[in-house]
């Protein structure tokens, strides 16, 4: 039995399970030497660059790394510039622009993309303890939001509610490659042990990259992101994180700036983290972002009944949902909703409590309080955060 994955052709070896998970560490093992030897980042010397961080740079002089989301809906893109002031917020930030053509977001005849400064963050990356990530979204030239602009509408929407407070909190998934697309840590030519023992496991033969996911943790807590834990998911390679809960936009704009603090410690690492909703075909978990949503009368003393009502709207709006979840609009996450390993089916709408295999989960301890939040678990790992949270204020509060 074998199967394709990003240009590989892996072939699985039928072993007694504790011998395959013998055979398991071992092999790790050699495709990790194997792994770093053909990573060109894990190959440069780290301390030359550490030699200039060390260097005094002059007190007024700040440099900020500006990010954006590309055309695809799916990247992060950067540049970095030098500021001559300390930014006390994103209204001390101006505006700036880029080559949009090669980000898939203009014309080369007329390319220059504008940056509106909306978010600002403790760099982690840059030496300077003034130095900032500033999270921006994207206009053309006749002022207008782009088309992967999802922003400009959520933050429209959320104009409109007036006091009803919603909060977000997302479980980000994302699975760990090498540079040739094959999962961190699985058998070069083989599979490991079926799933079971990783999910939040313990052990050499259970758990990749602990040490990336760690230091990414205290990154994000450097930079100001509500960062609320971590854990290694089902499949092996697998991680997951927790951003929120947060009012408003800020769940969303933690998830776009954690995704680049990620792969930006991955680039050190010589790691690859996909997004992918399903990276690996078969009886693998899939990769989902599923968030979760209150707002002040679901949090309020017999909430349950707003929580039922704003599931009632869901239902009633599957199909606009699901086209919302994922940035190809409900393709990726065809692969991934399938009915089973944790998914509900994409053509169908459902939900319960304690139940992981439909649509909208409300938790158990929810339920006992009879108030709280409900967790909507179709959105796709590479979801734009924006356009999940954005589509669930619009049904649930505007009736839209």
């Amino acid at each position: 039995m074998a199967f394709r994955v990003a240009g590989l052709f892996l072939k699985r070896e039928l072993v007694a399970p504790a011998t395959q998970q013998i055979r398991l560490l071992r092999t790790s093992n050699t495709a990790r030497t194997q792994f770093l030897a053909n990573s060109p980042n894990t190959a440069l010397d780290k301390s030359i660059l550490q030699r200039y961080r060390n260097l005094e740079t002059p007190a007024n002089r700040v440099q900020a790394t500006y990010l954006w989301i590309d055309g695809t809906g799916e990247n992060i893109r950067l540049k970095d510039r030098v500021l001559d002031k300390v930014p006390s917020s994103v209204e001390d930030l101006p505006d700036w622009q880029y080559d949009g053509s090669s980000t898939y977001q203009a014309h080369g005849e007329n390319s220059d993309t504008t940056l509106k400064p909306r978010a600002i963050y403790r760099d982690p990356f840059k030496p300077g303890k003034n130095d900032v990530i500033v999270l921006c979204d994207t206009y053309n030239a006749d002022g207008q939001p782009t088309a992967s602009n999802k922003r400009a509408s959520f933050q429209a929407a959320v104009d409109k509610i007036g006091d009803q407070e919603p909060w977000f909190g997302i479980e980000q998934e994302y699975t760990l490659l090498d540079v040739d697309g094959r999962p961190f840590g699985w058998p070069e030519n083989g599979f490991p042990a079926p799933q079971g023992p990783y999910y939040c496991g313990v052990g050499a033969d259970r758990v990749y990259a602990r040490d990336l996911v760690e230091a990414h943790a205290v990154a994000c807590l450097y930079a100001g992101i509500d960062f609320a834990g971590t854990n290694a998911e089902v499949m092996p390679a697998q991680w997951e994180y927790q951003v929120g809960p947060s009012n408003g936009l800020k769940a969303s704009d933690d998830l776009w700036v954690s995704r680049y603090i990620l792969q930006r410690i991955a680039e050190e690492y010589g790691v690859v983290v996909t997004f992918d909703p399903k990276p690996m075909e078969g009886q693998w978990n899939g990769a989902g972002a599923h968030t979760n949503f209150s707002t002040k009368a679901m949090r309020a003393e017999g909430g349950i009944k707003a929580i039922e009502a704003a599931i009632e709207k869901l239902s009633k709006q599957h199909q606009r949902h699901i086209k919302a979840y994922d940035p190809k609009e409900g393709k990726d996450n065809e692969r991934r909703l399938v009915g089973r390993l944790e998914t509900s089916s994409i053509d169908k709408f459902s939900w319960g409590v304690a139940n992981r295999a439909v649509s909208v989960r409300v938790p158990r301890g929810v339920a006992t309080a009879g108030k709280g939040y409900f967790e909507d678990r179709r959105p796709s790992s590479n979801c734009d955060p924006y356009a999940v949270c954005g589509a669930l204020v619009r049904t649930c509060l505007l009736n839209e």
